[in-house]
């Protein structure tokens, strides 16, 4: 009797609802700790984001350009050329691009830096940018560009102003990808960015980053560390989500596709 009494109390407890009090107290002490997950970590996901940015800058004009040559200019020996090279470095293991860009700039600068990284991230970025925007450029309809030439519109012009920005979301798609394929990688930071346990915002300095930071904890020998490392690979998959996502929604609402 006693242990049916006891049942129905804890299905009536379970069932009544939960006051506004308790679901903000809550909402206050999950929004407290996942803000210090953030803050043990912030100067390897401001690192990370530091990097990714030099990267970028670096690699998605170059890729964007060299797509633009191979789609509109490039059926020759050198667009062969170009698209092969693209394709092997595709497949070129990640280490190797951080060996290579070790020799380029770590050793010509002497030290490891926060552009040593960047350059080498910009290295696996533009192979997929490159041959995604060919294909995105490709698709654009013989007739855009021939109505275009009618208007006598120049063939430079044509390709930046109407063939590109026709092709904008597939574009974006392929930066994204290759966005996304960069920043957890862990190999070619070992070369290059090296790590830093402190702030840092000069591109000659050896620079924190997420990856770099997931690796250390998940190889030492302590639990503790074990259990930061998966919080820093569920903050990695968090913030390349929410910034894919983020310019696909801007990308769809037509917010960086320019204006003629």
């Amino acid at each position: 009797m006693a242990t049916s009494n006891s049942a129905n109390l804890v299905t009536e407890i379970a069932a009544a609802p939960v006051s506004f009090r308790r679901r903000a107290m809550n909402a206050l002490v999950t929004g407290a700790a996942a803000g210090a997950v953030l803050l043990v970590m912030a100067n390897a996901i401001a690192g990370s984001a530091y990097i990714l940015l030099i990267a970028s800058a670096i690699g998605v004009p170059i890729g964007i350009g060299a797509g633009i040559y191979l789609s509109e200019y490039g059926r020759n020996r050198l667009g062969d050329l170009i698209r092969f090279t693209a394709d092997v470095l595709n497949g070129v293991p990640s280490i190797i691009v951080g060996i290579v860009a070790y020799g380029l700039v770590v050793l010509s600068q002497g030290h490891f830096s926060a552009l040593a990284g960047g350059v080498a991230l910009a290295i696996m970025m533009i192979p997929t940018i490159t041959r995604t925007t060919e294909e995105m450029l490709l698709l654009v309809p013989q007739a855009v560009r021939e109505a275009a030439f009618g208007l006598g519109v120049s063939r430079w012009r044509t390709t930046l102003s109407i063939t590109l920005r026709t092709a904008t979301s597939g574009v974006i798609t392929g930066i994204m990808l290759a966005f996304a394929r960069v920043a957890g990688e862990t190999a070619p930071l070992l070369f290059t960015a090296f790590g830093n346990q402190y702030w840092n915002w000069k591109m000659n300095q050896p620079t924190a980053a997420l990856p770099l930071q997931i690796f250390t904890y998940a190889i030492s020998p302590f639990d503790e560390w074990h259990r930061q490392a998966w919080a820093g690979a569920l903050i990695l998959i968090i913030l390349i989500v929410v910034s894919v996502s983020a310019v696909r929604i801007a990308a769809g609402r037509g917010m960086l596709k320019g204006v003629s």
